[in-house]
């Protein structure tokens, strides 16, 4: 067993063994971020799903209202005026051919790789090297369309790729520590909502199995999903 540090085990005391109210688990959650650095807000959800079967896979989007907190660098593979279209909409990194050889020499200095449809047959060569990281533009993921600027716009506001991984659990962060409580709430139920909405059509039983929150070096803290679920918009908002 790894040895859990003072910091830590001092952190994991504050939290009760209990379901929190979600306003109230996300203060408890900035008041555990305690590392030197600005941490992540994370979100481990455990649904009733088995991935291994295709229609129980969960792979979406998620567009966070009050944004990531982080700044997105995207870099988009396109050709002829489309180039010159993702330069125009505020792409970090545009290019054709040449942009997919740099990636396969290890250039990775990006968050987001968009591509178009007709250059994707040149891109899948690069799916060993993109997949580990979650950077393989897909169109379920919105990261391959001839829409670059609606696209670039919405990953740089706050748009997030996330999936269920092989356990069923999805782990995606849904903003900064800074936040305030309130807008980490917004962007909370934002995502419950998007996973309740791309409910795998194959998911039998009780979806919703257990959800917990957590600063990047903080405690986990369990979260009363029915409260969460139950919540107006209007009232996180």
């Amino acid at each position: 067993m790894p040895k859990i540090s003072r910091r830590l085990q001092s952190l994991q005391a504050k939290v009760e063994d209990k379901d929190y109210n979600p306003l109230e688990a996300l203060a408890l959650l900035k008041d555990t971020a305690t590392a030197k650095f600005t941490e992540t807000a994370e979100a481990h959800i455990r649904l009733g799903i088995d991935p291994k079967y295709t229609d129980q896979q969960l792979r979406t989007t998620v567009a966070l209202p009050k944004g990531t907190g982080q700044i997105v660098r995207v870099a988009v593979i396109a050709r002829g005026e489309k180039v010159n279209e993702a330069s125009s909409a505020g792409a970090d990194i545009v290019g054709s051919e040449e942009l997919i050889d740099e990636i396969q020499k290890g250039r990775m200095d990006f968050d987001k790789l968009i591509a178009t449809p007709d250059v994707m047959p040149q891109v899948a060569k690069l799916g060993k090297l993109l997949g580990p990281r979650g950077l393989m533009p897909s169109p379920k993921g919105g990261t391959v369309t001839f829409d670059l600027a609606g696209a670039i716009a919405e990953f740089k506001a706050g748009k997030l790729e996330f999936r269920a991984d092989r356990t069923g659990i999805v782990h995606v962060m849904f903003g900064k520590t800074t936040f305030s409580p309130e807008d980490l709430l917004v962007n909370l139920k934002a995502l419950q909502e998007t996973i309740d909405r791309n409910r795998p059509s194959g998911a039998k039983g009780r979806y919703w199995r257990t959800f917990y929150v957590s600063a990047t070096m903080g405690p986990s803290i369990k979260l009363d999903i029915n409260a969460l679920r139950d919540l107006k918009l209007s009232q996180a908002a």
